[in-house]
This record gives C-alpha cells, structure tokens and sequence, in this order.
C-alpha cells in the first residue's frame, strides 16, 4: 500500500485493527478542509509504534474514526540531542521549534538568559508546532518542549554525562569541526540576539562537560545559528552518516 499523504500525530496506541477516534480539530481538519471521506487513507504516528496506514471508516466533521490496516515505517526516534536557545520574536521562535523538530532533536527547551529579550514563550503553542512539523516532515517522533526556565537554573541541576556544545559568538572565525567529539548525550546552546553576558560566557566557559564552538566568520542570527549548528552536530555525531 502506498504511503498516505496526509499525516496525523494521535495518542493512542497503533497496530492491526486499531480503531482511532479523532479529536473535534482532527475531524474538522480532515472531513471539513481536506474533504476527504470514508474509505480515505490516512498516516497515523504516535511516537511510539512507527507509522501506520488507516482508513476512514467514520466521516464526521466533530466525531470522525479511522481503522488502522497495516504499518507504512517503523519507529524512528532521534539521536540523544537536546537544544537549548534563547526565545526571540515570535514568528522566529515558531521556525526554530519547526526546524529543529525536522533537523531532528529529541527535546526542545527555551530558556531565559540575561539579554533574552522575549517574553515567555506558550509551551502549548511550541509543542503544536513541534507536531506540525513532524507530520510535514515523515517524522515518527515528536520532541518534547519544555516550559522556559533560567539558563543558571537549568546548569545548577544538569546531568554533566550531557555534553553541551556552547556556541559562543565571541569565537567568530573558521567554523569547527566537530570530528573530534565523543559520541554520546549531547545538548546544543543558542543565544539570544543579544548574545551571552560576560557572566554567563565565563560560567559557560568554567563547566568540564561544555565545549565552547565557533559557527563561522560571520555572526548568525538565532533562528540561522540554530540551523547550523545542529547541521554541524548531526553531520559530525547523528544519523545522518
């Protein structure tokens, strides 16, 4: 069976048989927008159990259901890698949790540095566009995103077997290569437009288990620093070899 166009992230369990009742949103989006109906097929991923083909055996604009027939993809979950960045002007914020959903990250967390000049940020809204983004993308996963918190709160009770690749804008120069890093659980940190205070360059800087890193011989903006460095990473320790 060809793989179905249009994707949807459920919360249910998928498997042979498996009857799905959609969400009001769902429905609508599919029998109202889409105007697809029964017999239709449709993707379904969970996170959990890869990806699988159903059909629609219930057409309703508020109470639709669909029956899952066989499994399109297995599960593929990302590498261990986190991204830690600074929350910027809304629009940018929504790309950098799409992109790094699609790049493929494991956990999205937003957190508050000195210069940080957005407001907190609406964890629902980010996490739908995680979502989104991983059914435009073929994705089975979905990162978590996490509610903003302070970057010295976050450090003061951090896990140091989680490597963290600073990007420090300070190095502008030659972009490294990151050949010579260890595999394992890593975390990447994006500043804000603003940059890292002093303070928090010299604290960053102090850590064992922080590798400090140039993005290239020109300063990034947030959104493009995200994109690149996590480029960077998955080419050098993800799945992308």
């Amino acid at each position: 069976m060809q793989r179905a166009k249009i994707r949807l992230h459920v919360d249910h369990p998928l498997g042979q048989g498996q009857v799905i009742a959609l969400t009001d949103k769902q429905s609508h989006y599919l029998f109202g927008v889409m105007r697809e109906g029964e017999g239709s097929a449709v993707a379904l991923f969970n996170g959990r159990d890869g990806e699988w083909t159903a059909t629609v055996t219930r057409a309703h604009k508020k109470a639709g259901e669909l029956t899952c027939v066989e499994q399109a993809a297995p599960q593929l979950d990302p590498p261990d890698l986190w991204l830690l960045f600074a929350p910027i002007k809304k629009e940018r914020t929504d790309f950098i949790v799409e992109k790094a959903t699609e790049l493929g990250c494991a956990r999205i967390l937003p957190v508050q540095t000195e210069f940080t000049n957005a407001g907190r940020i609406k964890q629902d809204r980010a996490q739908a566009h995680a979502m989104e983004a991983a059914e435009q993308c073929l994705g089975t996963y979905v990162p978590e995103v996490t509610e903003m918190q302070s970057l010295m709160q976050l450090l003061r009770g951090w896990d140091d077997t989680r490597r963290i690749l600073f990007c420090d804008e300070s190095l502008v120069g030659p972009a490294q290569t990151l050949a010579q890093l260890t595999p394992g659980p890593w975390a990447i940190l994006i500043g804000p437009e603003g940059g890292f205070s002093p303070v928090e360059r010299d604290m960053l800087r102090s850590l064992d288990y922080v590798t400090p890193v140039s993005l290239g011989p020109r300063i990034l903006r947030a959104d493009t620093a995200v994109c690149a460095a996590i480029t960077l990473w998955q080419s050098a320790l993800g799945d992308w070899g």
